[in-house]
């Protein structure tokens, strides 16, 4: 039940969602697997919406260069705190009734089950294929939904991963780029984080339609954006079997 605090706090989107919806938000649980460029408006935004339960996940502390796009950090916490908790006390003054978890490791098949435990969305704000990969196994074999976007300079791409329904980030990308310090403006990672939110927040209420099947991409610096419709891979090694099962 949402109580008269909250019925005030959220109003506005309780007219659009309506309060069963809002009341889901306030039941779930979503992990945001990087705060940095991505992770931070997701967070933010989520937060803000009322989603019940965030688990935020980075194994970094803040550098004087992340500032210019990962604007839940401050100077103040530059070199002093790990991310997770940086974003956890600016996102407990943004909104006290939402329960934040953090966890300051790196993901790996060894925690990953006991980490993700619970977890009704994945958000991969990541800035590594390796780790990205891993995010996509786990999802797929769990059954849970994962919002993938990845940017560079002022060109980005989002799509929403629906195990046994969509193509997986392995059918899409099979080989990982190459790891590279890359260009990047702040805008361009607040713009695809943002898409991200509003993923996560139309898969929990229902409402609109999520990015399923489709890789979305936008230049930026062009004003130029493209729907691509994609496709499973029959052979991946990933998601195969679970594509198989639905036929």
């Amino acid at each position: 039940m949402l109580s008269e605090r909250e019925l005030i706090r959220y109003d506005r989107q309780i007219m659009i969602f309506g309060k069963n919806a809002q009341e889901k938000l306030k039941k779930a649980k979503v992990a945001i697997a990087g705060i940095g460029g991505l992770g931070s408006p997701v967070s933010i935004y989520l937060t803000a919406a009322g989603i019940g339960h965030l688990l935020l996940i980075d194994e970094q502390k803040p550098e004087l260069s992340n500032l210019n796009r990962q604007i839940v950090h401050g100077e103040e916490d530059v070199e002093k705190k790990t991310k997770t908790l940086s974003a956890k006390e600016k996102l407990n003054q943004l909104n006290s009734e939402v329960k934040i978890e953090t966890y300051s490791k790196r993901i790996s098949r060894e925690n990953i089950e006991e980490l993700l435990n619970g977890v009704n969305i994945v958000v991969d704000a990541l800035d590594n294929f390796e780790t990205r990969y891993l995010l996509n196994e786990f999802c797929v074999k769990s059954g849970i939904p994962l919002i993938h976007s990845a940017v560079e300079g002022l060109y980005g791409q989002i799509t929403t991963i629906i195990p046994g329904k969509t193509p997986c980030l392995k059918c899409l990308f099979p080989n990982p780029p190459k790891k590279i310090k890359f260009p990047i403006i702040g805008v361009t990672a607040g713009f695809f984080g943002v898409l991200e939110a509003n993923e996560v927040l139309k898969l929990i209420t229902g409402y609109g339609n999520n990015l399923i099947g489709k890789l979305f991409i936008y230049d930026l610096s062009r004003n130029e954006g493209e729907w691509i419709d994609v496709k499973p891979n029959p052979s991946c090694p990933v998601c195969s079997d679970k594509l198989l099962a639905k036929i």
